[in-house]
């Protein structure tokens, strides 16, 4: 599909008449629907197989659009002002005359939101009269989405329409800080936890996993291609993949790069699309080199730990 004004209309159609359609981001594809609409929430939770206690992400063209149903405070503010649209998702306290759909929040008093970069979502938020709830395009607990061939594999003729805004340029969700008290990480992401630091002068407390209420992205099993993963690795088993951080002159089968020289932002980019490719090829595990874990790396190493959750149940 071509970015023009008429693959626009055709989704704010399917999103008016209550539909769950695919979406591009930054980050990762997003299944959207009307976050005002409790029977087209209801939808996203189906389609994906999303436990009903695990929250949405819901995206706003503006902060102007926000106010209508989130308190905004002084951190939010910064953090918007210097990094809005972007990789990064902010809870905040939800308004009591919102409208927002009680499926997104888990009857909860804090919405998760975000506003996205990529232009055709953008545009797609101008059109529309309501904010979308658009958690990542994927079956739950599965890899996430980032090209509109992976929705397609994900969820076949079950979604009505998937707005083609080629790959996605992080390859990795958004970075999640709740703002509601003192601010606290919920999730690593595409956004560094420093920049963040910096711009609110403190220190952030780390908090991305919970036995009490869920927030997008905290599950331990997340982000898995399906079959065993290992981390740390310096080979691969007999019948397994290697995913390899750099270009090597000696080159195997089983041998998937992330990228030409190390580069953090080339290894996330590429890192879902590395994982869904070596699963479709019919390998049975997968070995990762190690990755550096700093800045970017602490996402990925991240992403890595709760894919290698999986465990292969024998029958």
């Amino acid at each position: 599909m071509k970015y023009n004004q008429s693959n626009i209309k055709k989704a704010k159609k399917y999103l008016d008449k209550g539909n769950c359609i695919g979406v591009p981001t930054e980050t990762v594809y997003g299944l959207a629907a009307n976050a005002y609409s409790n029977s087209a929430v209801k939808k996203i939770f189906k389609l994906k197989k999303r436990p009903n206690n695990n929250p949405l992400i819901v995206h706003y063209s503006n902060i102007e659009t926000l106010k209508k149903d989130c308190l905004i405070n002084n951190n939010f503010t910064k953090l918007y002002d210097k990094f809005s649209p972007g990789p990064i998702t902010f809870v905040l306290k939800l308004r009591k005359d919102s409208k927002i759909s009680k499926y997104v929040t888990n009857k909860q008093k804090n919405l998760a939101v975000r506003f996205p970069k990529h232009k055709l979502f953008k545009n797609l938020l101008n059109k529309i009269n309501y904010p979308l709830a658009a958690p990542s395009a994927n079956i739950s607990t599965k890899l996430s989405s980032v090209m509109a061939s992976d929705v397609k594999e994900e969820f076949g003729k079950k979604i009505k329409y998937i707005l083609d805004g080629g790959k996605c340029q992080i390859g990795l969700e958004s970075t999640i800080i709740d703002l509601t008290d003192k601010p606290t990480l919920l999730r690593l992401g595409g956004l560094d936890i420093k920049k963040i630091e910096d711009v609110l002068k403190k220190k952030i407390y780390i908090k991305t996993t919970t036995k009490k209420k869920i927030m997008p992205g905290q599950s331990k099993l997340h982000y898995s291609p399906g079959i065993p993963l290992q981390t740390n690795m310096k080979k691969p088993q007999t019948d397994g993949a290697f995913l390899l951080i750099k270009k090597r002159k000696i080159i195997f089968h089983n041998y998937y790069y992330l990228s030409k020289k190390n580069n953090l932002n080339e290894i996330a980019k590429n890192l879902y699309s590395c994982l869904r490719k070596i699963k479709n090829k019919g390998y049975k595990s997968i070995a990762v080199e190690k990755i550096t874990n700093k800045g970017l790396g602490k996402t990925i190493n991240d992403r890595l730990k709760r894919a290698s959750t999986f465990k292969v149940v024998k029958k």
